[in-house]
């Protein structure tokens, strides 16, 4: 350990390249961000039943119904159908944003970040 100092710190050269660093991985998270947030995400279920589109946001922005589905007489199919297109189209999203940040972060463990 150098006297008085840290080592592998050899004068301010070293701790400007670690802020640029960190500056420039905070630009990349914040561009990934936004062109995650933007992004839509969809599932479709029950044999292209129920069509599900969500934003990176995590904010469901359309369903569509195939006019056949609609059954009077069986109101909670649809609704499961509907259920499961959602939640189906947001774990995409989820899935997507996670394998961005590891890619990004190269599989550090970073609590918080999405």
């Amino acid at each position: 350990m150098a006297k008085g100092g840290f080592p592998n710190f050899g004068g301010g050269g070293n701790m400007n390249n670690i802020m640029k660093q960190a500056q420039k991985f905070q630009k990349q998270m914040e561009d990934m961000q936004n062109e995650l947030e933007n992004k839509e995400f969809s599932a479709t279920v029950g044999g292209g039943a129920v069509t599900a589109v969500v934003t990176g946001k995590k904010q469901i922005v359309d369903i569509k119904l195939k006019p056949e589905v609609v059954d009077p007489d069986d109101i909670e199919m649809l609704q499961d159908l509907i259920l499961t297109a959602c939640n189906e189209a947001l774990k995409r999203a989820e899935e997507e944003t996670a394998a961005e940040m590891k890619k990004l972060t190269g599989g550090l463990n970073i609590p918080g970040m999405f």
